[in-house]
């Protein structure tokens, strides 16, 4: 039986100095039947140029050019647009990925299926982030436990961080480590070409409206290393938060917590931009607001993220 062909998705935007390494990561896959497709967003440091001669003598390699920086959003969907593959896998351009990861990720969904009867589903790899201090964070998998969250807790999660007792999130949902069936994420709406950030928020939110389910690997099958660039900025991030609240508004409205949402996504912004004295009076605010909402968020992200932050922080090891 000849085994279906697997798109691996790159995004590529002033990636001159680390694409290579994500598209060798690509071309060493041990699946038999892959294409590659690389979209350059517009790049402005030769990145392209770094494309082709890394992909030259291998056809499975195809550079698809944007003519200017149009955002993450709309690349994932050009790829989307033009994989001609079963499966459609992201890799991102400063990543790299284990040789195992699609076939991995292929079986996942094939055994999911099997077991269950349901074809809507995404899968996320587990991973590492390695941070330029040496500090290395193990990244689980969404539904890398059983049982698998699918549909409106997915939803509230991800707008609002409410997390179903037995679930479990993992990481949230980042399309570094997403692999799904290309007609699942068609019918899903494919992404979102206004996001410049989040992206994969929106997409996932919308995936589990459509009844998708989140099905993980336990196995850590890429490495993400941490960078700063001005695309990441916390008003950006903030930005295209705002952005996903305002555009899932009347999901929020029903479930009443579009307030919250956003005032929650407004403590974050400013502690992420270092303005202690704006975040502690938006915390406030919130918890007038909102006391056992915030109370409960305080108690549950509040202290995993100051040992995260610390480590992040230490001398370079």
């Amino acid at each position: 039986m000849t085994a279906p062909l697997i798109t691996i998705g790159i995004t590529c935007y002033n990636a001159a100095d680390t694409v290579t390494r994500a598209i060798d990561s690509a071309r060493a896959q041990d699946w038999p039947r892959l294409e590659i497709l690389v979209v350059d967003d517009g790049s402005t440091d030769g990145s392209a140029a770094v494309v082709e001669r890394a992909a030259a003598g291998d056809d499975r390699v195809r550079l698809i050019r944007h003519d200017g920086n149009r955002g993450p959003g709309a690349a994932r969907q050009t790829l989307l647009d033009e994989a001609r593959g079963d499966y459609l896998a992201f890799f991102d351009d400063d990543d790299e990925s284990a040789a195992s990861r699609v076939r991995t990720q292929q079986a996942r969904l094939v055994s999911y299926a099997e077991a269950t009867g349901e074809t809507r589903a995404a899968c996320y790899a587990s991973g590492e982030r390695v941070y330029p201090n040496g500090y290395r964070l193990h990244i689980d998998a969404i539904g890398s436990r059983p049982p698998v969250p699918a549909g409106d807790p997915v939803i509230d999660y991800l707008l609002f961080n409410r997390r179903r007792r037995g679930l479990f999130y993992g990481a949230g949902t980042p399309a570094c480590a997403l692999m799904a069936r290309i007609d699942t994420m068609r019918a899903a709406g494919g992404f979102d070409p206004a996001f410049r950030r989040v992206e994969d928020v929106d997409f996932a939110v919308r995936l589990a409206a459509h009844g998708g389910h989140f099905v993980g690997c336990p196995e850590r099958l890429y490495t993400q290393y941490a960078t700063r660039s001005p695309d990441k900025s916390p008003r950006r991030n903030y930005d295209a938060e705002m952005q996903l609240i305002d555009k899932h508004r009347a999901y929020l409205e029903r479930r009443r917590r579009y307030g919250f949402a956003r005032t929650w996504f407004t403590v974050r912004y400013h502690h992420f931009n270092h303005d202690r004295a704006r975040m502690l009076g938006a915390l406030l605010r919130a918890w007038l607001a909102h006391p056992v909402l915030v109370t409960r968020q305080l108690a549950t992200t509040v202290p995993a993220r100051w040992r995260h932050e610390r480590r992040m922080s230490r001398p370079e090891q």
